[in-house]
This record gives structure tokens, C-alpha cells and sequence, in this order.
């Protein structure tokens, strides 16, 4: 059985990283890069969610409500902060922009 918990947790922190990354991506605006604000807010949100997720769970017969998987799920999306950060900064490859970002669109000069 304690295998099974420690891959529950795992896949909690897994789903919390890709959720953290996505929540930078909704939060940075049409901007790009990496700002404290945008990192701050995205986990701030991964919190407020994964709290919402365990107060629920007191509704929920079978369920039982943890502060420590809240915080479990908040660290998930902290590291994703992290390796934003660490993507943002290298450099990026040709044809790309740098970061967790859209390939370089070319400019025609004409309409489209």
C-alpha cells in the first residue's frame, strides 16, 4: 500500500507542475519571459486551488481533508516556477524565441 500513496502523491505533484506551468502562461499577458509577478500569482493560484480541492474533500464521505497535500500540491507548482525560469534564460534555438515560447513567426511584409 505504500507504494500505491507515494504514486498518488507523485502524480498529485506532476498534475500541480503542469497546472503551475499553465497558470504562468495565463497570467504573463501577451508578454514573454519570466517576472516575479506572473510566478508569485501562478502559485498563488496552484494554492488557492488545492485548497478549495481539500476543503471539499470534508464534504466528501470517503475523503478525508490534509494541509499536507495542499502544500504537496503547492511545491508541485513551485517547481514548475523554476524550470519556467530556468527555460526563460537559455538560450534559444534558431528559429525559436527564447523560453517557453511560439516558434518565430516571419514577416512577409505583405497581408495576409
Amino acid at each position: 500500500m505504500a507504494v500505491h500513496d507515494f504514486l498518488r502523491k507523485c502524480a498529485h505533484v506532476c498534475e500541480y507542475f503542469v497546472f503551475g506551468v499553465l497558470l504562468f502562461r495565463a497570467f504573463r499577458t501577451p508578454s514573454d519571459g519570466w517576472r516575479w509577478r506572473w510566478a508569485l500569482l501562478a502559485i498563488l493560484g496552484a494554492a488557492l486551488y488545492a485548497s478549495s480541492d481539500e476543503i471539499h474533500q470534508i464534504f466528501v464521505p470517503s475523503r478525508g481533508a490534509s494541509i499536507w497535500d495542499a502544500l504537496l500540491d503547492t511545491s508541485g507548482a513551485s517547481v514548475a516556477q523554476l524550470v519556467v525560469w530556468i527555460a526563460n534564460r537559455q538560450e534559444p534555438a534558431p528559429g525559436m524565441r527564447k523560453g517557453l515560447r511560439s516558434p518565430a513567426r516571419e514577416n512577409t511584409g505583405g497581408t495576409t
